[in-house]
């Protein structure tokens, strides 16, 4: 396989946490393969995760702050904080994109939610054209790859389609498809961790090993097959048109399969 620049962005606040197993894994199996790989250690960067006007170096506070507008400016004149343009030309550099983190009430930690807040800058991670096309299957991170890699404390059957908590590829539509595909990366199946708060250091060589094989296959697996909204299957309303997925409703209507 060539080898490929990976971008790991890694939240969690203890360092010998089954996350920060996870991350140190990934790097040094992915290096170990001849890859290059970046870290955003988020808690170890004492990152902010508020998104307010100190993201904008010309920000005139007399104005009334419209931040999807000033990141838009900002971005188009060099002129944001430096360390969203610093996390940009990581996304810009890489291949693939690798969450590590764990699932904190239905979704991101805060501080990772803050991270994309701030970094998917307009005209960086949206609004880069005309509407219909720049977005769902296209945008500046076309073509690269994303993988989510989460632990979750409780068990699988309660993330089933008839679970306590719902169905896993319903709560994490948000991140999957939102967050990662939106922008334009093919966005592979998430893995997942289950019952983490409940595994021991002597059960790590099986989750290692497990590990290794989605880390082998990151270029290989075929993402999951969201539907492209530039793709001719939605209408001038970007509502699916008539014939697709007739009678059916929910976040699945939106992949091919």
């Amino acid at each position: 396989m060539p080898k490929k620049n990976i971008f790991i962005v890694y939240a969690h606040p203890e360092p010998r946490s089954l996350n920060g197993a996870l991350k140190n894994y990934a790097v040094d199996h992915l290096q170990g393969e001849g890859h290059t790989v970046e870290v955003s250690d988020l808690y170890e960067m004492g990152w902010r995760p508020e998104a307010d006007s100190r993201d904008f170096l010309e920000y005139n506070p007399e104005e009334r702050l419209i931040y999807h507008s000033s990141s838009k400016k900002a971005y188009l004149t060099n002129t944001q904080a430096p360390e969203i343009k610093d996390e940009q030309e990581k996304l810009k550099w890489m291949d693939a994109l690798i969450i590590q983190c764990p699932m904190w009430w239905f979704s991101l930690p805060a501080i990772l939610k803050g991270w994309v807040d701030r970094v998917y800058a307009r005209r960086f991670a949206y609004g880069v054209g005309y509407h219909g096309y720049d977005r769902y299957g296209s945008g500046n991170l076309k073509g690269k790859r994303a993988l989510l890699s989460m632990t979750i404390g409780p068990e699988e059957e309660h993330y089933s389609d008839r679970g306590v908590h719902g169905n896993m590829d319903d709560l994490l539509f948000p991140i999957t498809h939102g967050i990662l595909y939106y922008p334009g990366m093919e966005v592979l199946p998430p893995h997942l961790l289950y019952r983490a708060a409940g595994l021991t250091p002597e059960g790590f060589p099986a989750i290692a090993e497990a590990y290794s094989k989605r880390l082998n296959s990151l270029f290989t697996d075929k993402p999951i097959p969201f539907r492209s909204q530039g793709g001719g299957q939605y209408d001038e309303n970007l509502r699916l048109k008539i014939g697709i997925a007739e009678g059916k409703s929910g976040f699945s209507i939106h992949r091919e399969d």
